[in-house]
């Protein structure tokens, strides 16, 4: 028979749900693409074959994120808002998906502020408005937990179970790092369901299998994280702090992860499902944070923190566990009633989240990346025509060229004469170009612009070569990270 609580949280769920999608869709539109993003736009924007051969060379492990993208585009079009919305509807499911989650074995109060804390998360508010799998992968993962709980609470038949191993495979195949959920899986069942370790075994190994392609093209093309090696990511703020929060909100919410953990062991022989779920959220949270850090040590660089960012249910159960907890306490001490503190502190933080949030929905919220305002002034300024140098100095998510692929309309009509073969010609993610220090006056026009990343714009060794060439600075427009230029010969 149903509890008041379970009858609750279907409705809770929807309410978390409702403000998760609206967290995601609130500004999203606001800041400029940058180059993770510019990856994403420009491999979904290919024709079907091109995608195909891309694949096969670089971002294999994207393909399936980067296929349905392609679909999308083609039903909404490409602008920020439009490949944005998909990950805020992901973050609307992956909140009702956590208030389930913590509602199954934490009632309907816990339930409510786990799925409100993790709509306002600061990493699922930066992965909601970001074209990229994160959001996906991670509603994925709750919600792939939520199905093994009822497996192993209601011994469901075997389609359940086959659910299960596709829906992990599909996890896999969103993002690779999402094989780190079975591992959590797996320990939980072991703690708790031993019973059911054999059929949640078969089961795993059927999803493993069924991403074997995914994984063996993932070791293929493991030279694509290389990058990681020169990058210093493993710290302990980004480790213990950034994944899934802020710098102001990383220690009180830790602090609140502490004293939950505390409280559901304190209150272990009354609460053994709340147990359980302290325990679930705890190995979701370390488990793979670890297996990622040891094999950075071991094996090869693999750590930043977004790979993780399907953990962000885990983050959120432990904060409400905290609040629920503290609350506890205070209306021991208190005139106040447990249900009036818990509502006090969740209200405080949720409003220790807003500031983050509006700054991640700033103009520049993405990398300081200014493209959208180049493109726009470029539109406003340029002639049909005018050649346009793009600074090859700055790596290639970085390159000011990339403006071009991803706001193609404001451009439309400027000549690219450093440009030798389009990404959509590559095997690669970007266009092949050739270096504009080899550029001559015979490639150019009378009026040149140039865009250059970087301070001391007019200094660039792009304007210098420039001048050497006869050309002029007539004009300067700085913006964030980028300055337009235009030259006249």
């Amino acid at each position: 028979m149903s509890t008041p609580a379970d009858a609750r949280l279907p409705r809770i769920a929807l309410i978390a749900g409702i403000v998760g999608t609206l967290v995601g869709v609130l500004g999203s539109w606001i800041p400029s693409f940058w180059g993770d993003e510019a990856a994403s736009v420009m491999s979904a924007s290919r024709t079907w074959p091109e995608l195909w051969r891309m694949l096969q060379s670089v971002d294999g492990v994207h393909g399936a994120y980067y296929a349905f993208l392609h679909v999308w585009i083609d039903l909404f079009g490409a602008s920020e808002f439009a490949v944005r919305l998909p990950s805020a509807i992901a973050a609307g499911l992956l909140a009702a998906g956590t208030a389930v989650l913590a509602g199954r074995l934490g009632g309907s109060r816990l339930a409510l502020a786990a799925g409100l804390i993790v709509a306002l998360l600061p990493r699922t508010v930066l992965m909601a408005a970001e074209a990229r799998s994160y959001a996906i992968g991670s509603a994925i993962a709750v919600w792939l937990t939520v199905l093994l709980l009822a497996q192993l609470e209601g011994r469901r038949a075997w389609w359940g179970w086959a659910v299960y191993a596709v829906g992990a495979a599909v996890s896999i195949y969103v993002f690779l790092y999402l094989a780190l959920l079975l591992v959590v899986h797996g320990v939980f069942v072991l703690l708790f369901h031993r019973r059911s370790l054999w059929r949640w075994a078969i089961w795993a190994a059927v999803a493993i299998l069924l991403a074997v392609p995914i994984v063996r093209l993932a070791a293929a093309e493991q030279n694509q994280i290389g990058f990681l090696a020169h990058r210093d990511y493993i710290t302990p703020q980004g480790v213990l702090a950034l994944q899934w929060f802020d710098p102001v909100t990383a220690w009180p919410c830790g602090a609140l992860i502490v004293i939950g953990l505390a409280g559901v062991l304190r209150r272990r022989r009354q609460d053994a499902r709340g147990l359980r779920l302290g325990v679930l959220a705890l190995l979701w949270l370390a488990l793979p944070t670890a297996a990622v850090l040891i094999g950075s040590v071991l094996i090869a660089p693999m750590y930043t923190v977004r790979y993780l960012s399907f953990c962000v249910p885990a983050a959120a159960i432990l904060v409400a566990l905290g609040v629920r907890t503290t609350a506890r306490w205070l209306a021991g001490r208190t005139p106040l009633r447990t249900t009036t503190a818990t509502g006090i502190l969740l209200a405080v933080v949720l409003a220790a989240f807003v500031p983050n949030l509006i700054v991640l929905r700033g103009p520049y919220a993405k990398d300081g990346s200014d493209w959208r305002e180049a493109a726009a002034y470029l539109r406003t300024h340029a002639r049909t025509g005018d050649a346009v140098v793009y600074d090859d100095r700055p790596k290639n998510s970085e390159e000011p060229r990339l403006i071009a692929a991803v706001y193609p309309d404001d451009l439309a009509g400027l000549r690219d004469p450093a440009l030798l073969s389009s990404f959509r010609a590559q095997p690669g993610l970007w266009d092949r170009t050739v270096p504009n220090d080899r550029l001559t006056a015979g490639d150019l026009t009378p009026g040149v612009w140039a865009i250059e990343r970087g301070p001391d714009a007019e200094r660039s060794p792009d304007v210098q070569h420039l001048q050497a060439l006869g050309y002029r600075v007539i004009s300067s427009h700085r913006l964030n990270v980028t300055t337009v230029l235009r030259l006249e010969r």
